[in-house]
Formats: C-alpha cells, sequence, structure tokens
C-alpha cells in the first residue's frame, strides 16, 4: 500500500479545507454582520417612530404657542435623529429627551445639554437665547453642559469668530454671504460676546438640524429625509459589509504561501524518509542525496504555492468545492507530469492514457471523500482530512485486490453509468426546449394582456387567464359579464 500517497494526498485536501474555511469564516462574517444590521435599522426606524409621536403630541397641544413651538419641536427631533443615527450604526441611543421645563433639554453620555433655536442673534442672544439662560443658570457651563444651536447658525458663529479682521472687513452686506450672516457687523456682535458675556466658542455645539428644519410647517419633510437618509445609511453599510467578505489579494497570497510552506514542508519529509527506508542514516546522506531532496522540496513548494492561490481562485470566483479544485489542480500536476514523460520518450501513448486515467480516478477519490467526511463530521478541515483518509485507504485496499471480474464489473457500471447520463442528457434538452416554448408563449401573451390599446389588451387578458389556469367562471369575457359583475 502506497502509504506515502495517502500522506500526501491527506496534506492536499486539508490544505483544500483550510482554504475552504477561510471562505466560510468570510461568509459567516457577512451573514452576522447583515443579521446585526436588520436589528440596527428596525431599531433605528422605531426610534424615529417614537419620535414622530412626540412630535405630533407637542403640536396637538400647541405647546409653546406660534412663536415657540419650534423650540419644542427641536428637543425630541435632536434626540430622536441623534440616536436614529447613532442606532443604525450598530451604536447605543445616548441622547435623552428630559422635557421638564428645567435648565437641561437634553442628555448625552451624562452630559447635559440646552437647546437655544432662536432666529435672533444667531439663538446667541438674551431674548430667549444662550445669554439669557447662561445668567439665569450659571453653573450650567461650570458643569459640562452644552449649548446647542441650529447647525446652520453654529456654522456662520464659528466661521465669523475664527475670521481675521481684515478678512471680515471686505464682507459685503447685500450679497449672498451676507444673506448668510456673514457681515461685519456680526463679525464685530459675535467677538464682542464670546469677550464679555463669559462665554466660550467650545460651550456651543451644532444641532444636527438647521433653524428651518424645525418649524411646525417643516418638520414633517425634515423626518422623511431623515428616514431616508437612515435607509440610505443601512444600505451603505450592507454594502461595505459585502465589500469586506469579498475574496483578497493579500488572502489569496497567505492561502498560496500557507500552501506552499506546507507542500514543501511534507515533500521534504517525503524525502527524507525515502531515504531512510533504502538504510541510509541522516549522517550518512551524501550531497547527492540531499540535492534529491531539496529538488523535491522545491517542486513541492511551488506546487503548494500554485495548488493554494488555484484553489482559493476556484473556490471564490467559480462554484467549485475546495476538495474537487484541489483534485483538478492535482490532476493537472500529474498529467503534466505524465506528458513530460511522453514528450522525453520515457512512457507509449497508451501507457500516457492508462496512467492520466489512473491519476485522475486517484484524485476523484480523494476528492469524494473529503466532501463526504466534511459532510458526515461537520468540523472544519478535521472531516476533510478523516474522510480523505479513510476514502483512500479503503480505495488502494480495493485497487489491490480486486479480481479482474469485478474490475469488469465496475468498468460495466461505468459504461451503464454514462449511458444513462446521456439518456438524461436527452431529456433534459427535451424539458429545456419545451420549456423555452412555454415561456415565449407566456412572454407573448402577457405582451398581449397589457397593450395600450384596451380591447387588445382585453383579450390578451383574457387569453392568460385562460392560460394561467383562473376558473372559467370567474373570467369577464363580454359586456354582458362584466355588466353582471358590477351591477350585482
Amino acid at each position: 500500500m502506497d502509504v506515502a500517497r495517502i500522506v500526501k494526498s491527506t496534506q492536499e485536501q486539508g490544505l483544500a479545507a483550510w482554504v475552504d474555511y477561510l471562505n466560510q469564516m468570510r461568509l459567516n462574517e457577512l451573514l452576522a454582520k447583515l443579521a446585526a444590521q436588520d436589528i440596527n435599522l428596525e431599531q433605528a426606524l422605531a426610534e424615529l417612530q417614537k419620535m414622530k409621536l412626540n412630535i405630533a403630541e407637542l403640536i396637538a397641544s400647541n405647546r409653546g404657542g406660534a412663536k415657540g413651538i419650534h423650540g419644542y419641536i427641536a428637543e425630541p427631533a435632536e434626540a430622536g435623529i441623534e440616536n436614529a443615527r447613532n442606532l443604525v450604526r450598530g451604536l447605543p441611543a445616548a441622547c435623552k429627551w428630559i422635557n421638564d421645563n428645567g435648565p437641561i433639554d437634553l442628555m448625552r453620555d451624562g452630559v447635559p445639554v440646552q437647546q437655544k433655536f432662536v432666529r435672533a442673534f444667531f439663538s446667541l442672544g438674551k431674548n430667549g437665547g444662550v445669554l439669557e439662560h447662561f445668567e439665569d443658570y450659571p453653573f450650567f457651563v461650570k458643569q459640562g453642559g452644552k449649548y446647542q444651536i441650529p447647525k446652520d447658525f453654529y456654522d456662520v458663529v464659528m466661521e465669523l469668530w475664527e475670521m481675521p479682521q481684515d478678512v471680515a472687513g471686505k464682507l459685503v452686506k447685500n450679497s449672498p454671504d451676507g444673506a448668510r450672516g456673514l457681515t461685519y457687523e456680526n463679525w464685530q456682535k459675535i467677538h464682542d460676546f464670546f469677550e464679555s458675556s463669559g462665554i466660550h466658542p467650545d460651550d456651543l455645539e451644532p444641532s444636527v438640524l438647521n433653524y428651518d428644519d424645525v418649524q411646525k410647517g417643516t418638520i414633517d419633510r425634515t423626518i422623511q429625509r431623515e428616514e431616508a437618509s437612515i435607509k440610505e445609511t443601512d444600505q451603505r453599510r450592507r454594502d461595505a459589509a459585502y465589500e469586506d467578505s469579498k475574496p483578497t489579494l493579500k488572502q489569496g497570497a497567505q492561502a498560496a504561501a500557507v500552501s506552499a510552506a506546507a507542500e514543501g514542508g511534507m515533500a521534504f519529509c517525503l524525502g527524507v524518509a525515502k531515504k531512510r527506508k533504502q538504510g541510509k542514516h541522516l549522517a550518512e546522506f551524501s550531497a547527492e542525496d540531499w540535492k534529491e531532496v531539496g529538488i523535491d522540496t522545491a517542486r513541492g513548494t511551488v506546487q503548494g504555492g500554485i495548488r493554494g492561490g488555484t484553489i482559493y481562485a476556484m473556490t471564490n470566483f467559480t462554484a467549485t468545492p475546495a476538495a474537487v479544485a484541489n483534485a483538478l489542480v492535482t490532476a493537472s500536476f500529474g498529467v503534466a507530469a505524465q506528458a513530460y514523460q511522453l514528450r522525453q520518450g520515457n512512457i507509449t501513448q497508451e501507457d500516457f492514457i492508462v496512467n492520466s486515467e489512473v491519476l485522475c480516478l486517484d484524485v476523484s477519490v480523494s476528492a469524494v471523500a473529503s466532501l463526504l467526511g466534511q459532510t458526515l463530521i461537520p468540523v472544519p478541515v478535521l472531516g476533510a482530512v478523516i474522510g480523505n483518509v479513510a476514502g483512500m485507504f479503503l480505495y488502494q485496499i480495493a485497487k489491490e485486490n480486486l479480481s479482474a471480474r469485478e474490475q469488469t464489473l465496475i468498468s460495466n457500471y461505468q459504461e451503464s453509468f454514462e449511458s444513462l447520463n446521456r439518456v438524461l442528457e436527452q431529456r433534459y434538452q427535451k424539458l429545456i426546449a419545451q420549456l423555452k416554448k412555454e415561456l415565449a408563449r407566456y412572454a407573448s401573451m402577457l405582451e398581449l394582456a397589457f397593450d395600450p390599446d384596451v380591447n387588445i389588451a382585453f383579450g390578451g387578458s383574457i387569453a392568460l387567464a385562460d392560460y394561467v389556469g383562473v376558473s372559467q367562471e370567474k373570467v369577464l369575457r363580454d359586456k354582458h359579464d362584466i355588466d353582471k359583475y358590477f351591477m350585482n
């Protein structure tokens, strides 16, 4: 029995199973990410739904009146949108709406937030703005509190605060920038505010929303826009998860490197074992012996690299199981070696054919045994290795001990199997032709049923209903049937 062949076959199938395991790990990770993203999206949309109910209650009660209701709308809108944006990315909902008319409107990760959505002076002044709250509650900032103003106001305030005076002096009032509030007058006011009020720019933060987004007449559009944005974020995360799950050149190179090292190492061990079987001790190996072992090792390393890269490519870019991919690589190497022997005149054409057939049978047995082993023992790599060992031992025993009569029976079985395959192929082609014919007929009737001409469409829809098996009494075939259906 060729134990060395069994060992080498097991090593090869083990590597193939390992590559398959790498692929399965990526797939499992993708499925886990998609399942988690399902939960993320569900929670984010539920947060937006809760926000909508809170806003609807505020509007129904007209809290704050016509001039102040937008300020109350901004609070649950901020909390709901912040939380939804976090949840869809798998982060915790960190923002809480306090809703008690106290000095704190929101809490975010333990940081108190006071919102100010006042049009006058970018929400910074005394009339319901930041400065009024600061004077009423001087402890707020000292305790780490943040003042939140509309995002569009915050952007203008920060731009003016960071703008040099000579640049600010060139601002034109009657310009698009001036319409946004970028004027020299506002530059002076903002610098005076931060230099004299006791409030620092770091005490401010932008809302996720602009001033106009939270008005009574615009909040519905804002919510719809945010829902669409949440779904876009969800899709981007799913797309990113899919991209991350794709095979990579780096992982393919890793598979090739590991396979090269393993096969090269196995070739070295088998080469040394072969010499030892000849009765030589390691100390007795000649330079020629080590040269032969080195050549075998180098050949095994190259073949291993090709094997690993090819199996990785075939299992990821074609519908080929790892065991079968490995068998194809092994068969390719073997047939190429036989072709070389034929070209050198070392074997005849008949020898080439017979040897190639036996080689392909060997690797086929190895592949089938590995697939069965992985199925019966669903432990990554281990099942394929055990299956290959058992299958190859059984095959070697059978190959060495089958009688001529048994081999003839197997040959006859193979011929009958091929004959059956031919019959099945003919039936398959007939069924495919019939299916194409029926699909063409169905498409034709479907086209008539939806024809722009109502008369053609009417007749076509009747034919389509009959074709798909609608009961005769349920099909309206003429004006009498139509009148009877709608009048009764």
